[in-house]
């Protein structure tokens, strides 16, 4: 397997990790930030992995940006259950649709249980691979947490600027693996500001974020995912958004292996919180207005959020540029879910399923049930949701939900 990067606004061809590091993950002739790697591999692989059993994303290392498996950092991530929920299928059904659904188990995935552990793998992994000795982030607490644990595990020194409503349990997850918080006075914005003079000072790799090659690069195999476990691509992904990395890394999967078999990239419906919604706004301006030319740049930063799910609290929808016509191309939509009704939903998975899911996740749930409502969902489909993260990390949110059952 040999890959390369190529600078997604001027073309400009990056022949490794190590040469991308070299240029502080730029493009050394334009300065881009946004570089797509492609692959001279075989994808025979594909027809036989309906039904495959594996361990973790890992076994799908020929097209995945390592040279060397002994590089490999792993907590037995990626290899995420999907399963069938009866109990959306039958709510749907109330509705007048007859449709097949599924929950992507992050909350079961290995590390820290979030959508943000392969990414942290493979970072990590590319680390060891390339010398590389100290990371730093900006994150609301997911990315943050699987970083600090996989960072630490490959004895790589970590640091994470946080805004300051970043969870305290986030926080002692992080200090509790021996790497480094610095929270901000301020939001998300200033946080990353003080990230990046952090990583100029001090000669220190950072993650910029949602179009980081490596998070798309582990999140794309969530395509694959599909194909093993279901068999075939859905019809819909559902997902919360702040960013918006793992539609991106869905339409790249699909984009990458499309030539290979009829792979389609689902509607992709994504769902916001209704205390920070922005990309939500933006969409529906843009709607409404039959999605005028330059659309996708036509949005505003909601002011002073008061959401309490941190890890959505990107009030700034600085991917809505990227992530819009990926929604317009698949014919999906967005969707707004109330905050209050956040626990209501919580509740009622515990009651079904006798499990806990965090905040974030729970806004995805919340959008299936908006989907339907608002006749977003089509006979006959099947729908992924994929559920972000587990309730390790918040305790006051699992205690919401508790006392309503």
């Amino acid at each position: 397997m040999s890959y390369k990067i190529t600078c997604r606004a001027c073309g400009h061809v990056i022949n490794s990790f190590s040469e991308w590091f070299a240029h502080g993950q730029t493009c050394p002739e334009c300065g881009g930030k946004h570089g797509e790697v492609s692959y001279d591999a075989d994808y025979s692989f594909l027809k036989d992995l309906p039904g495959k059993k594996i361990d973790n994303f890992w076994h799908y290392i020929n097209v995945l940006p390592l040279e060397k498996s002994e590089n490999i950092v792993t907590l037995g991530e990626g290899a995420v259950p999907i399963e069938e929920w009866e109990f959306l299928e039958h709510y749907a059904k109330e509705h007048g649709i007859d449709c097949k659904v599924y929950a992507y188990r992050n909350d079961l995935n290995g590390g820290t249980g979030t959508l943000k552990d392969v990414a942290a793998s493979l970072g990590v992994s590319l680390f060891k691979e390339n010398g590389v000795k100290e990371y730093c982030i900006s994150s609301t607490g997911n990315s943050a947490t699987a970083y600090a644990t996989y960072c630490a595990k490959a004895n790589v020194k970590f640091t994470n600027f946080a805004p300051n409503n970043i969870c305290q349990d986030s926080i002692n997850a992080i200090e509790k693996v021996g790497q480094r918080v610095v929270v901000s006075q301020g939001d998300y914005g200033k946080a990353k500001a003080e990230a990046a003079d952090y990583a100029a000072k001090n000669n220190v790799l950072m993650s910029f974020g949602n179009f980081d090659p490596i998070r798309i690069e582990a999140k794309k195999t969530m395509v694959m995912e599909f194909l093993r476990q279901l068999g075939k691509m859905p019809d819909v992904y559902m997902q919360a958004v702040a960013g918006g990395t793992g539609p991106i890394a869905v339409d790249k999967g699909i984009r990458e292996i499309a030539p290979y078999g009829n792979y389609k990239l689902p509607r992709m419906v994504l769902a916001q919180q209704d205390l920070c919604d922005p990309m939500v706004r933006a969409w529906e301006k843009a709607k409404a207005n039959n999605f005028p030319e330059g659309y996708e740049k036509d949005f505003q930063a909601v002011d002073g959020s008061k959401t309490k799910v941190s890890i959505l609290n990107a009030a700034n929808p600085g991917m809505y540029p990227l992530v819009a016509p990926i929604v317009k191309r698949s014919n999906g939509d967005f969707v707004r879910v109330a905050e209050a009704e956040l626990p209501n939903y919580a509740a009622e998975v515990y009651r079904q399923k006798h499990t806990f899911i965090g905040p974030a996740a729970t806004v995805c749930l919340a959008g299936f049930y908006q989907a339907i409502k608002e006749n977003k969902i089509k006979q006959g489909e099947t729908v992924v949701i994929n559920l972000g993260e587990s309730a390790n990390r918040n305790e006051a949110f699992v205690q919401q939900t508790k006392a309503l059952l």
